[in-house]
């Protein structure tokens, strides 16, 4: 038992330092390593997993929605951000350029992807003509690059994974249709595969994507109080048809320029996940993106080890044909307790005990990584009872991060009464604006809090600002973040 519980204290508690326990468990449960380049990881298989299981969950409620995937270049050519003024301002910092390929210099410097609405905009400007070729639904899976000074594994990378939806549309009232369309998508994932509960609303015009017309967004609490915005999704207006000719021929016979929408969400994802629901014994991963949802460990004497192990891959067989992610752990050289508590810190979602007395009695024994309740079950039904503990499981993940983000949802009138409670306790807060950048950044001057958006819903809504008191516009949610 020394040495399990030596095990766990090698992770930092939450409580005693959440930026150490977030590096400790995703190295310890093998997600990521640090490549020799700085600000980019090597993702590992699990948490490479994670992301597929993400992807999938995306991927087929895109095509559900009538959109198609294809890829660009990764390689932007430095004219194309001058077309679009503002874009180019927000994107600027963070872009690398190449200068030279093939040992001689480049007429022009290209851009490495920090996002495609240039070179996206560039060939729609192509490939539409007419009010037929519209709408074009289109998404992009692949890397980008934005060269942060401050970096986070998986939340906050110079290299990432992420997807990036860009459509055309007919009018603003289609397009602005298919942009919440999309947000709505991005909140069932997230919210029904990983377990993350999110507030969605609009982000102020300073927060807002550079380039767009609006830019709505989900945000979501991590264990520390911070906020991740977990994705976003924008109407464009006609400001990269405008810069890129994205013009149609209209049912009027009129050339007309499109109305675009782009959306996107990335591998910042799997930050998310292991903040909101990790715990000091490690990660908890919600079944539905779980690369193993379930561990099976044999347990017996060695005399009776052979047969028990046999019954195991019998159990083990009916579990794969259902299509339950299962693995087993019948190592010999470590104690059963050791692996419970390496499983726990990899955050499978159900563990499955059998031995001896088991087998007698027919029966064998799940456990929630969660809960920790340990339920008897008929091997007879063994199917079945997992599949009912893995939908338990999933649901208490999203209930508990619920409650956690309702218990530290704070509402606010003044700007002191924000700084106070910043300094005492974790969370977002809630907040009424006047609509001035002046009071939006001496907010952030003050608590190191930014505005995250203005909440669709709202127990209640504001009417004075809480910092110059005059009349609120707006109703807005206050964090600090990631």
């Amino acid at each position: 038992m020394s040495n399990d519980k030596q095990f766990v204290e090698e992770i930092t508690p939450q409580s005693e330092d959440f930026s150490r326990w977030y590096i400790d468990v995703i190295k310890k449960a093998e997600l990521m390593d640090y490549s020799p380049v700085r600000g980019c990881i090597v993702f590992r298989p699990d948490g490479f997993e994670i992301w597929e299981h993400i992807k999938e969950a995306m991927d087929v409620r895109f095509k559900e929605t009538g959109h198609r995937n294809a890829y660009f270049p990764m390689f932007i050519p430095e004219s194309f951000f001058q077309k679009e003024k503002e874009h180019v301002e927000g994107f600027n910092p963070e872009l690398p350029w190449v200068t030279e390929a093939g040992g001689e210099k480049l007429e022009e410097r290209l851009a490495i992807r920090p996002t495609s609405e240039t070179m996206i905009g560039h060939m729609y400007s192509k490939w539409i003509q007419s009010y037929r070729d519209l709408p074009v639904l289109i998404n992009q899976w692949a890397n980008v690059v934005r060269w942060e000074k401050r970096t986070l594994p998986f939340l906050r990378t110079s290299e990432f994974l992420w997807q990036e939806g860009h459509t055309a549309h007919e009018n603003e009232e289609e397009a602005r249709e298919e942009t919440m369309k999309m947000l709505e998508v991005y909140c069932e994932v997230i919210e029904e595969v990983l377990a993350i509960p999110v507030i969605t609303g609009q982000k102020t015009p300073s927060e807002k994507f550079a380039g767009a017309k609006d830019t709505f967004s989900l945000e979501a609490m991590m264990k520390d109080g911070r906020a991740v915005q977990a994705g976003t999704s924008h109407y464009m207006g006609t400001n990269f048809a405008v810069a890129f000719d994205i013009k149609y021929l209209s049912r009027d016979n009129n050339l007309e320029y499109a109305h675009t929408t782009s959306w996107g969400t990335s591998t910042r994802l799997i930050g998310a996940l292991i903040m909101v629901h990790g715990d000091d014994r490690g990660l908890a991963l919600p079944p539905k993106v779980a690369p193993t949802q379930v561990i099976m460990v044999p347990i017996g004497p060695p005399k009776k080890r052979d047969a028990v192990i046999a019954r195991a891959d019998e159990l083990f067989a009916a579990l794969k044909q259902a299509g339950v992610r299962v693995k087993m752990d019948d190592r010999s050289d470590v104690s059963p307790g050791w692996k419970f508590n390496e499983y726990e810190m990899r955050g499978v979602p159900v563990r499955l005990e059998i031995g001896p007395r088991d087998m007698e009695n027919g029966v064998c024994v799940l456990v929630s990584r969660i809960s920790g309740e340990k339920k008897i079950v008929q091997q007879d039904n063994l199917v079945e009872e997992v599949h009912a503990m893995l939908a338990q499981v999933q649901q208490e993940m999203f209930d508990r991060a619920k409650s956690f983000m309702d218990e530290n949802f704070y509402s606010v009138d003044t700007l002191d009464e924000m700084k106070a409670l910043m300094e005492e306790k974790r969370g977002f807060t809630l907040a009424g604006w006047c609509g001035s950048v002046e009071c939006e950044d001496k907010v952030k001057e003050a608590t190191g809090a930014t505005s995250r958006n203005i909440p669709f819903k709202t127990t209640e809504q504001k009417t004075t600002c809480l910092c110059c008191g005059k009349p609120a516009k707006h109703t807005v949610v206050f964090a600090r973040a990631y």
